[in-house]
């Protein structure tokens, strides 16, 4: 059931006073009857995303015979055993289950990603009911039940804040901002608000960094902004088809037109003749058979298939074969900023302290790096300063690290956490700190004081106070500074420059951080303790913290350049550090500069896809805009790659021609909306799946040409013949013979080939072409014409001079020898022959040899040629024929020379994504 109407709109919760709330959702401070919270869960229904609709197996069984390549299987193998083939039959249905079984198991695992956004947010909730505080779990909190928050939760649902105390919260599967933020009760006067500002609201699927609160929830369940996310996931995934699927299914579709026109136009010309009806069939079936390339679907499973395991080689886990293929024909690539271009943990880049700036090295969580002072490392244990700033440093905050399966992560405030791992960078020990001075209070860092701090007690058993916070503030509050030559008084001198180097560090788009102390006796007493301790300080450092771009992405990003894919920067952190990283990396150039979410919002979704091309960096987005952007894109015509790890990326994920989930820090719900999953969170490693996809397109592309090709040379030579009036020139059991031989395992090894190392020069090709373009065409038919040309001379000379049993042999050898050599050549489109030796396919050159000697086998050894019906061929009319059938792989080759002779280099055609000269 839907929870009942409530007297404004669930986005204007943070306009309203907490009593005014409560009173809204008729609550109160000492929270719900447990009677009125049962009416309500029975009313509203449990705080849970929607189910996931029950697949049922007949009907994804069903929907995988729409596809019409694989009725054009079904009859050509329903052809074949008409004629008496049954091995073939047999193999060709193989063949359909094999695609029929691999589509079903993939459209069984849909839905899994709203399971898995479930999971992720199961837990359970302390809530006050009948003014006591007891927990229930997440699913039975319903709207109006006042939450009770402390540090480590997560929260069950979307509340409104009633009371708090240094609280903060961590967003960032929501928001995509890495930092925590501070949460506060007064009401906002703004209207609309983005999801990452409303610092009086918590929402489901977050934790509590540091704090208690009180809130009061104001939704549950899909009305949560998280069930909003999860709708998206659900709706952005639905109906989405790769390219190449859509390119194979139109491919498909016409050239089974084709050959049923063909077939019915050599049948009818047939009659006309007086030819008998029961040979004419047989040949046109034989015909039907022989133009279907039924093992194009096994050979783009293999060059996926190979494709895949050279990917995870890659640490790159593909989820959907085809989307291997889809990535090599991207032209955007959008990209979340946290946890995926940068290393989504704040780190701390530079220090200061006693007038000299440091270098600190080493990105996320784990106390693995190494600080350096003007060029050279750092002398830890001789910098008196230093030692003492990492003491500081790892004594002053709450947080604590955790090293879970070989992945360091933060337990506490995020920034806490940074500040830690930079001291223990700089040479601090936590353990014997703690030992030595243990922690008597701390007073988080409060968004009013601008500062928290931690007191410690001594072995002299007087007090260590170690103050953080903003450098500005802070400096008001010392009176001392820490030099190389030990304390000293502060001076205006000191105040100015230091408020220089907190002015450097922040146009770097760094959060910049003070740290001061101060040393109370033994005998201080509790009215001297109470009448303040941050006062009097000895300032010691400033700290410049960012979350770092990830190694890497800077080369990567000018690579995606290089190879035509436009890179795009979606994140919900301020529009600030997104400039700065956006520079960082190579995205930002110039005055170039940002569009938030709430500008995102005042553009209609034409207005939107009119723009989008010219944005490169977008801030301050949540989920739906995402969203917006990857369907603007979409609605241009690229094809769209999106990259993310957290919740608020998967409705993009899920929307986008291919989703790519950081596996290590992604989020589930993200990994199981995703066609791919890097194991390694590595920008670059998306560089090396574009060449892949791209390399296994070219190989595809490759292999229906020489397939096709094969096929519109016996369909010319065959209605030449007929139209003319001569002799059927091949039997049904030579076009049988001519499918197996020349296509099945050489098509294969074409397939599998390796890639070509130009295949990254240029742009991605246009998908709009899908593969039947005019290059394609053209390219077929020319082969198509020249092999038939070559078979029809031989066939007529033959006819002249001998039986029409012996033209028969004759064309058919030629036929076979021609469509083998020319395999060799159908490796590249526009590269020679030749020029592919560095690149030797061996499985080819061995398929090729035993082809030849299985079919000069048939022309002499007396058994098989009955079974071929084939006459005796002497060895030497059998090199000739070899000889006729490299007419057509030497003027192909030919013309690719003459081709190149206009330009220098290679490059890669936009608009035919192959190698051009």
């Amino acid at each position: 059931m839907n929870p009942g109407p409530v007297p404004v709109s669930p986005k204007s919760w943070h306009r309203l006073d907490p009593d005014r709330v409560l009173a809204d959702l008729r609550s109160s401070a000492g929270g719900l009857q447990v009677r009125d919270a049962a009416e309500r869960l029975e009313r509203d229904g449990p705080n849970a995303l929607a189910a996931v609709p029950r697949i049922r197996p007949w009907k994804v069984l069903l929907s995988q015979f729409r596809s019409h390549f694989t009725w054009m299987l079904v009859a050509a193998s329903g052809l074949s055993a008409l004629l008496g083939q049954h091995a073939d039959a047999v193999a060709i249905l193989a063949i359909v289950a094999i695609n029929v079984v691999i589509g079903f198991h993939q459209e069984f695992r849909a839905g899994r990603a709203m399971e898995a956004l479930e999971e992720r947010t199961k837990s359970t909730a302390t809530v006050v009911r009948d003014g006591r505080m007891v927990t229930v779990a997440a699913a039975g909190v319903v709207v109006g039940d006042v939450m009770v928050l402390v540090s480590g939760d997560m929260v069950a649902a979307d509340a409104r804040l009633l009371t708090a105390t240094s609280l903060s919260c961590v967003e960032s599967v929501l928001t995509g901002e890495s930092d925590a933020v501070e949460k506060r009760v007064p009401a906002m006067d703004q209207e609309s608000v983005p999801l990452g500002d409303r610092r009086n609201m918590v929402f489901r699927g977050t934790g509590v960094a540091t704090g208690t609160a009180r809130a009061v929830v104001v939704s549950t369940g899909m009305a949560t902004e998280l069930g909003g996310i999860s709708r998206l996931v659900d709706e952005a995934g639905a109906a989405r088809s790769t390219p190449l699927q859509r390119n194979l299914e139109s491919f498909g579709r016409g050239l089974l037109w084709v050959a049923l026109a063909n077939v019915v136009l050599l049948f009818g010309l047939g009659l006309l003749r007086g030819r008998p009806p029961v040979e004419l069939l047989l040949s046109a079936v034989s015909l039907a058979v022989a133009a279907v390339p039924e093992g194009l679907p096994a050979m783009v499973t293999v060059a996926l298939s190979l494709g895949v395991l050279r990917m995870s080689r890659r640490r790159a886990l593909v989820r959907r074969l085809a989307s291997v293929e889809t990535l090599g024909s991207a032209s955007v690539l959008c990209t979340d900023k946290t946890g995926t271009l940068t290393v989504g943990a704040m780190t701390v880049r530079c220090l200061h302290v006693a007038g000299e700036d440091y270098e600190v090295s080493g990105e996320g969580s784990e106390p693995v790096g190494e600080v350096r002072c003007r060029g050279r490392r750092a002398d830890l244990a001789g910098d008196g300063p230093l030692r003492a700033y990492a003491a500081l440093l790892v004594a002053g905050g709450e947080a604590h690290l955790q090293e879970v399966g070989g992945r360091w992560t933060v337990r506490g405030d995020p920034t806490e956490g940074a500040l830690l791992v930079a001291g223990m960078k700089s040479g601090a020990d936590r353990v014997v700190l703690e030992k030595d001075f243990p922690r008597l209070r701390a007073f988080p860092f409060d968004s009013e004081r601008r500062r928290g701090s931690v007191v410690r007690r001594g072995r002299d058993g007087g007090l260590w106070v170690v103050v953080q916070g903003a450098p500005g503030l802070l400096l008001e509050r010392c009176t001392r500074i820490l030099t190389r030559d030990g304390e000293r008084p502060i001076t205006k001198a000191d105040r100015t420059f230091l408020h220089a180097r907190i002015g450097l560090f922040a146009d770097q788009a760094l959060r910049v951080l003070g740290s001061a102390e101060r040393r109370l006796g033994s005998a201080v007493t509790p009215e001297e303790f109470a009448a303040g301790y941050e006062r009097d300080l000895v300032f010691v450092g400033l700290a410049g913290l960012l979350d770092p771009p990830r190694p890497g992405v800077r080369e990567a990003v000018a690579r995606c350049r290089g190879a035509g894919i436009r890179v795009v920067m979606i994140t919900g952190d301020h529009p600030a550090t997104a400039t700065a990283i956006g520079r960082e990396i190579g995205l930002l150039s110039g005055g170039e500069g940002v569009i938030t979410g709430s500008e995102v919002d005042d553009l209609n979704d034409g207005d939107l896809r009119q723009r989008v091309s010219g944005i490169s960096v977008y801030a301050r987005v949540n989920a739906s805009h995402k969203l917006r952007v990857i369907r603007a894109w979409r609605a241009t015509g690229a094809v769209v790659a999106m990259t993310g790890d957290g919740v608020n990326d998967a409705p993009a994920v899920a929307a986008a021609d291919i989703g790519i989930a950081m596996g290590g820090s992604g989020a589930q719900v993200t990994c199981q909306s995703a066609d791919m999953i890097l194991t390694d969170d590595s920008f670059a490693t998306i560089v090396e799946a574009v060449e892949e996809g791209r390399g296994i397109h070219d190989n595809i592309r490759n292999t229906l040409q020489f397939l096709v090709s094969g096929s519109v040379g016996e369909l010319l030579f065959m209605t030449l013949c007929v139209v003319l009036g001569l002799p059927t020139p091949l039997l049904p059991i030579h076009l049988l013979w001519i499918n197996l031989v020349t296509d099945g395992l050489p098509g294969l090894c074409l397939a599998a080939g390796s890639t070509d190392p130009d295949v990254m020069k240029g742009g991605p090709r246009p998908v709009v072409r899908g593969f039947a373009d005019r290059a394609l065409m053209g390219s077929m038919a020319l082969t198509g014409t020249l092999t038939a040309a070559v078979a029809f001379g031989v066939y007529l000379v033959s006819l002249r001079s001998g039986t029409v049993e012996a033209a028969r042999g004759s064309a058919f050898a030629v036929l076979v020898f021609s469509e083998l050599f020319r395999s060799f050549g159908a490796r590249s489109s526009t590269r020679p022959a030749w020029r592919m030796v560095p690149r030797f396919n061996f499985p080819l050159v061995a398929v090729v040899l035993v082809s030849v000697a299985l079919q000069v086998l048939g022309q002499n050894h007396a058994a098989f040629g009955r079974i071929l019906h084939t006459p005796p061929m002497p060895f030497g009319e059998c090199l000739v024929l070899m000889g006729l059938g490299c007419i057509p792989l030497v003027a192909l080759e030919v013309l690719k020379v003459l081709r190149r002779k206009p330009a220098s280099g290679t490059v890669r055609s936009a608009a035919h994504g192959i190698d051009v000269a």
